[in-house]
């Protein structure tokens, strides 16, 4: 295999891993991938509609709504008509989708410190640094097709 193969493999093996690794611990939280993302923003900016919900996680609004359905079945969000716009839904955390943002934070940790295991700080900010630059180029080919 080539440079160029090895390293389409080797990102697709990582974020294979990563979402594993990362399913496991949000199970033991009851969440799925990707609740926690959308939890986080609520985090930041409580009382947001879907629409806003998707456009800043960069998500399908149809994937959001199957996820903000999920997470209000699970009692941690609720979902309440705009009182600006009847057409739009507005998001809000429950107490209990609040109580989970110490032991969601403390998930991200773990992963985090998986991941980078044995790393030290200068390579780990090095690899950070490769990644956000490969997301830059592969975001602006895909907003140019």
């Amino acid at each position: 295999m080539d440079e160029s193969g090895q390293i389409n493999h080797m990102i697709l093996r990582l974020a294979h891993a990563h979402r594993a690794v990362a399913a496991t611990l949000l199970q033991e939280l009851g969440l799925y991938p990707g609740q926690e993302l959308l939890l986080m923003r609520l985090w930041e900016s409580d009382h947001q509609s879907q629409t806003a919900l998707a456009e800043s996680l960069q998500l399908d609004p149809s994937t959001v709504t199957r996820t903000v359905q999920r997470l209000e079945q699970q009692g941690f969000i609720t979902r309440n008509p705009s009182t600006t716009d009847r057409r739009s839904l507005i998001v809000s955390l429950t107490p209990a989708g609040n109580a989970l943002r110490a032991q969601v934070e403390k998930a991200w940790g773990t992963l985090a410190e998986i991941t980078t295991a044995g790393m030290p700080d200068r390579p780990r900010a090095e690899a950070l640094r490769l990644l956000r630059r490969m997301e830059t180029n592969l975001r602006s080919a895909a907003s140019r097709r």
